[in-house]
């Protein structure tokens, strides 16, 4: 009984981390406007930065998290994370000088470096893979609360003023006191499922090289990266083409964009349901929504087609995250916490920070095209998502 208690308090912890990674850039994006009035005489770059650069540095860090888990232990890595997190983000509000805010944004991103891999890795390693499935959907569901959680708070607290919104991130200290007293600090590097002979020894030395790991998964980081970009094309845009198109009253934008995190929330918690009813098809479910919900936004001339295609969109960020990282770790298995997931979570950050360079060099190819453009390349990353996911045995 004793022991059944602890294990609901170590997934609870592990859980816990799912709920702040979401929130790294775009925690304060309500309060952004506020800031580029503050810092009116800065380059507009720098401000938009501010979302930006949590994401560089979670992929840097992502980089070196191995040599990391090599040589601390997980609890240690855990709350270091949060510790940087939670005091970088809060601080942040403190600083009337943009470099130094851009610093704690930094800051921001080496925290969830560490965190995100640990976020979905420690499952693989403290749980059966016959419980993963059902766990690696409810981190995703968990993710997605958390951002629809952080976006509430920061609107709430950018009312009062900009400086307030970044103490959302003081979310962060419900998971270090979790961590703290329910968190083992044990080595995650370096693990295998059973055997310690000499073969298994000889099978690690070759396998849990960084170029080889790639090799192994190369179609499964391809496929996460792809569906950030697909996915990330929408909130970047969708307010601005809502408000230029004006089908949907300008005081729903926030409501549908919101609703999005609730949506995607519900599809973390119906993977496992969805698994057991598509089987090995369930790799073409979030691109196959994905297409759809953005055809439907192509199309432009009815508020019913942008508020189902959200819907779709939505819902697909929330089953399709867990079905690749569900998978990818099974594959690896113990030893996924310090392999895969670093590279996992780089390409899924990588995708959220490349995203707006990509749609901004093919507006430019097409000097500017049309308003809708971001949808139509939506609609080929949707289509580079699904021959991805293909790929994926």
């Amino acid at each position: 009984m004793e022991q059944q208690n602890n294990l609901k308090k170590l997934t609870v912890s592990i859980l816990s981390l799912s709920l702040l990674t979401v929130m790294a850039g775009a925690a304060v994006a309500p309060a952004l406007g506020s800031i580029k009035q503050y810092f009116i005489n800065e380059n507009p770059l720098f401000v938009q930065m501010i979302i930006s650069m949590p994401s560089l540095f979670i992929i840097l860090t992502n980089l070196i998290f191995p040599k990391l888990c090599a040589r601390f232990g997980s609890k240690t890595l855990v709350l270091t994370g949060l510790m940087l997190y939670t005091a970088g983000g809060c601080i942040a509000g403190l600083f009337n000088n943009i470099f130094l805010l851009l610093l704690t944004r930094a800051l921001v991103g080496v925290g969830v470096g560490i965190i995100m891999p640990l976020s979905t890795g420690l499952l693989s390693f403290y749980f059966a893979p016959e419980a993963q499935d059902k766990l690696m959907g409810y981190s995703s569901a968990m993710n997605q609360l958390g951002g629809a959680v952080a976006t509430l708070f920061s609107g709430l607290l950018a009312s009062i003023s900009w400086r307030f919104s970044f103490f959302v991130y003081a979310l962060g200290l419900i998971s270090i006191v979790l961590c703290i007293f329910f968190l083992p600090n044990d080595k995650i590097a370096g693990s295998t499922h059973e055997n310690s002979c000499e073969e298994s020894s000889e099978h690690m030395k070759t396998s849990t090289g960084t170029a080889s790991i790639i090799r192994e998964n190369i179609f499964s980081i391809a496929a996460i990266f792809l569906l950030m970009v697909t996915f990330f094309i929408y909130p970047a845009n969708f307010a601005m083409i809502a408000s230029q198109s004006g089908i949907i009253p300008h005081n729903m934008i926030a409501i549908i964009m919101s609703g999005m995190d609730i949506i995607a929330f519900i599809g973390g918690l119906s993977f496992v349901s969805l698994k057991k009813l598509l089987a090995k098809k369930i790799r073409f479910l979030a691109p196959c929504l994905f297409l759809t919900g953005y055809l439907l936004l192509s199309l432009g001339n009815s508020a019913v087609y942008v508020i189902v295609g959200s819907v779709l969109i939505g819902f697909a960020n929330g089953v399709g995250i867990p079905c690749i990282i569900s998978h990818t770790s099974q594959k690896v298995g113990k030893n996924a916490a310090s392999s895969i997931m670093p590279l996992l979570s780089a390409a899924l950050y990588g995708g959220q920070f490349f995203t707006p360079f990509i749609t901004s060099l093919v507006s430019a190819a097409f000097s500017g095209g049309p308003l809708l453009l971001p949808y139509y390349i939506a609609v080929f990353s949707s289509v580079l998502f699904a021959l991805a996911s293909s790929a994926i045995k």
